[in-house]
């Protein structure tokens, strides 16, 4: 049977076909399907996790128990789990044991770009790249069998191309894999230093067992078409390789690391002329040329997503072929015109935006974090001065505040962040006596990736009922002595509490309730602008709402004016309005 699946589709009906037992994740684009589709299987538990920390600790314990278990994460979620991943590189595992990381190239929907391939040299364990969706699936199974037989955890490394394209997969059925079983064994798995050592001895010995083993590897392949130019690659690069260079010697490189030396030194000596094409970091080109082997360079770019575009540039500077002399399988598609700029907004009806509304009035230095929120730092809100990765939001906002400057420091995080990484920051400011004014925007789901569950909404990945985790009471364990919540739907509360606690000489921890409105956030009839009373003041367009416009006439006056399949009711435009010209219809 055959199926049409994305990457994550793919890996996650692979994790089920290879006997997985226990996955857990927390969501991080371009990842977050992986789980969501995993958990429609039997016979495998899944879990959103607090953070990739978590989730790396939980999939690995069960690992210890004997079963086959996944943590899944993106690409800065690995940074998150890279504490785990280090020493369980010492430790080995007893069942199969696979972190899955995805990395978004061109950073569609990340804060920084970042080559996760220099973690498997970091760590010295095994790596494997798919180049499509069936081989997704094939290759994770392969990666199982790798962990179990070398007694090492594995990294399997897909890119926002590989997770999102889809493409044909051959279905097969579940293997079981052997019951969970527990073996003490304090010597392997007991990192104290005296253990630690031997284990490192261990590592090392492995990772001479795993290079033999790379360099007869199936997946490695070399395929031998015109020898003027031999091309090394790996992952979605490989496509774009066959795409244009699909007449040439190609080695593709399934299992990337460890390298397979002897196997890149015949290919080497078959060709005329070396490359190697990869996205981001040299990882593979650096190693070749330690072999002392020649690879040509600065053909293709170490920052963005490459595409076949980008590669038939550099066939030409290699081949000397000209437009017309490429051939119609390698021509440049002529691509559509640019679409007219489309700035990323919160959405209509958006709860947070009262807040970065009411902050940019008291401009006090605002510190934000991951997630839709983010947006509250563009125009026209404009009240964010500094984004570095979750959970800093607090953290930093506290070490600003420590910083000795002579202004009000406020720290926003979403609800999802603060049960991610916002607690510990939290418990600094009322531990080390913080002067800082900490916001939490909870929507009641984690927003960003596409309303997935997490410890504050009651609610499991399975859709179970479960306690539901409170902020307030975190802050009161933390020591923060003045906690609020309030609706930002109602301006002038929102205003309010604002003005009262920024200027307040001591922490505080403030609560933006109001669900998201794309997860089951009620809606009201719309508003619409009465012409005869708009001013023409632009107050409401402060706010950043696309439901709001202006209308111009012959004159070239102008009026706002509301789209009406796009308001929710939410009534703060109207609130803001001076001149009451905002009226519900």
């Amino acid at each position: 049977m055959k199926e049409l699946l994305s990457g994550n589709e793919a890996i996650a009906r692979g994790a089920f076909e290879h006997g997985v037992r226990v996955a857990a994740a927390y969501p991080g684009t371009p990842s977050t399907e992986i789980l969501e589709n995993l958990s429609t299987y039997d016979g495998v538990y899944t879990e959103w996790a607090p953070n990739e920390k978590v989730a790396y600790e939980v999939a690995f314990g069960a690992c210890l128990a004997g079963t086959r278990s996944m943590a899944v994460m993106k690409h800065v979620g690995l940074n998150v789990a890279s504490d785990p991943l280090m020493t369980s590189s010492y430790t080995g595992v007893r069942g199969g044991f696979v972190v899955v990381v995805a990395d978004d190239p061109g950073m569609h929907s990340s804060q920084n770009e970042q080559d996760s391939r220099n973690y498997a040299r970091f760590a010295k364990v095994p790596l494997f790249e798919p180049s499509d969706a069936q081989e997704a699936k094939a290759l994770l199974g392969t990666a199982f069998e790798v962990s179990e037989r070398f007694d090492t955890p594995v990294i399997f490394r897909s890119t926002t191309r590989i997770s999102h394209s889809k493409g044909i997969v051959e279905l097969g059925e579940r293997k079981e894999g052997p019951a969970p079983e527990y073996e003490k064994d304090p010597s392997k798995y007991l990192m104290v230093p005296g253990n630690a050592r031997n284990r490192r001895v261990a590592l090392e010995e492995r990772t001479g067992r795993l290079t033999e083993f790379c360099n007869g590897f199936e997946g490695n392949r070399a395929d031998y078409g015109n020898t003027d130019i031999g091309i090394i690659t790996s992952s979605i690069s490989y496509q774009y390789v066959m795409e244009v260079f699909g007449d040439f010697s190609i080695l593709k490189l399934s299992m990337s690391y460890p390298f397979p030396d002897d196997l890149i030194r015949t290919f080497a000596s078959k060709v005329e002329k070396l490359i190697v094409v990869e996205e981001l970091d040299p990882f593979i080109l650096e190693h070749v040329k330690s072999l002392g082997l020649h690879a040509e360079e600065n053909l293709t770019p170490r920052i963005g997503e490459l595409n076949p575009d980008i590669l038939l540039k550099a066939r030409r500077t290699l081949t000397g072929e000209g437009d017309n002399t490429v051939g119609s399988a390698h021509e440049e598609t002529q691509s559509p015109a640019d679409p007219p700029a489309r700035p990323p907004v919160l959405c209509p009806g958006c709860p947070h935006r009262t807040v970065f509304y009411g902050l940019k009035k008291h401009k006090p230095i605002v510190i934000g974090d991951i997630g839709c929120y983010s947006l509250g730092g563009l125009p026209p809100l404009e009240s964010m001065d500094a984004i570095i990765c979750m959970g800093a939001g607090i953290s930093a906002a506290m070490g600003v505040s420590k910083s000795g400057i002579d202004r009000p420091v406020v720290g926003i995080v979403g609800d999802s962040t603060f049960f991610h990484s916002g607690i510990t920051g939290l418990l600094d400011i009322g531990y080390n006596r913080g002067n800082v004014t900490i916001i939490v925007l909870d929507n009641r789901i984690t927003a960003m990736t596409g309303h997935q569950n997490h410890p504050g909404t009651g609610k499991t990945l399975s859709g179970e009922d479960t306690f539901r985790a409170s902020i307030e009471r975190f802050g009161e364990a933390a020591g923060i002595g003045r906690i609020r919540v309030f609706d930002p739907y109602d301006l002038e509360e929102t205003a309010a509490v604002l003005e009262e606690e920024i200027e307040c000489p001591e922490p505080s921890l403030l609560i933006s309730r109001r669900p998201c409105l794309l997860s089951g956030g009620k809606t009201a009839p719309p508003f619409h602008v009465d012409a005869d009373g708009c001013k023409a003041c632009g107050i409401c367009f402060k706010l950043g709402c696309p439901a709001l416009a202006k209308e111009t006439d012959e004159n070239g006056e102008w009026k706002a004016v509301i789209t009406q399949s796009l308001c929710t009711g939410c009534s703060v435009c109207a609130q803001a309005c001076p001149f009451d010209a905002i009226v519900r219809d």
